[in-house]
């Protein structure tokens, strides 16, 4: 799993807020139905959970980082939230769905997800998700390439996610008796917030790693490095913009 910092939880709901915000069409393909019960894989700081509880399902929502979940249960005292990887998944099923928004791209090993995912649906129960796809931030790993090859960094540049095609997740799906209903990749760039500061507090929630193994004045420099590279290509009308692809999928368990 790609390694990640300790969520800063009030900067994620302050700045980044798009990233539930944007996941309306997701919602409308997962369709939450009363009484169902749907597991909500990676809840961050709980709104998606919210919006699927309004439809009058029993969801559960779980994520790795203890600073999301700390906050989801403040703001949803009345749902149910845990601490919990979603490589191993700790739950009693079976799940009528299990739902993901903007997480799976941050773990390496698909395929554990996928098979804990596959264990707590029931048959016909379906999983329904969005995340990075193939693609997906490319002018920002191509420029943190660029920088690390021109300032002779030791070692790769790091490739902090995992941006499938839909033939290679639709693969591992299919793999674990998951038959694949639905699935679109697509460009969604997305305006940050704050204006001139919008990369350096994206880099700062989701771009940790790049700086992880370097000292404070270098991960300082390399932001600085990442902007001058990123300003022609993504700085647009007085903000910035991030090349987001999304990789939108629905699988029903046979």
């Amino acid at each position: 799993m790609a390694t990640k910092p300790g969520w800063n939880a009030q900067l994620y709901d302050n700045k980044h807020s798009f990233v539930w915000k944007l996941a309306g069409g997701v919602l409308e393909l997962l369709a939450p139905q009363p009484g169902e019960r749907i597991l909500d894989l990676g809840c961050g700081t709980g709104h998606l959970t919210g919006k699927i509880a309004e439809a009058g399902a029993y969801v559960v929502g779980v994520d790795r980082s203890p600073e999301m979940i700390v906050q989801a249960r403040e703001q949803y005292p009345a749902l149910r939230f845990e601490v919990m990887d979603a490589r191993e998944l700790q739950l009693e099923g079976p799940f009528d769905a299990v739902f993901s928004n903007a997480t799976l791209h941050w773990i390496h090993e698909p395929e554990r997800v996928i098979a804990g995912v596959a264990r707590l649906l029931k048959p016909g129960g379906r999983f329904v998700a969005e995340f990075g796809g193939k693609g997906n931030t490319g002018e920002l790993l191509r420029a943190v390439e660029r920088i690390w090859s021109k300032e002779a960094i030791p070692g790769p540049a790091p490739r902090p996610w995992y941006y499938p095609s839909i033939p290679e997740y639709a693969g591992l799906l299919e793999k674990h008796g998951l038959e694949v209903a639905y699935a679109i990749l697509f460009d969604r760039p997305t305006p940050l917030d704050d204006g001139e500061l919008g990369l350096r507090n994206w880099l700062d929630m989701f771009g940790a790693s790049f700086g992880a193994s370097l000292s404070a004045s270098t991960r300082s420099q390399l932001k600085n490095e990442i902007e001058r590279e990123l300003r022609p290509i993504l700085f647009r009308d007085g903000h910035w913009v991030m090349d987001y692809r999304r990789l939108r999928i629905s699988a029903r368990r046979g």
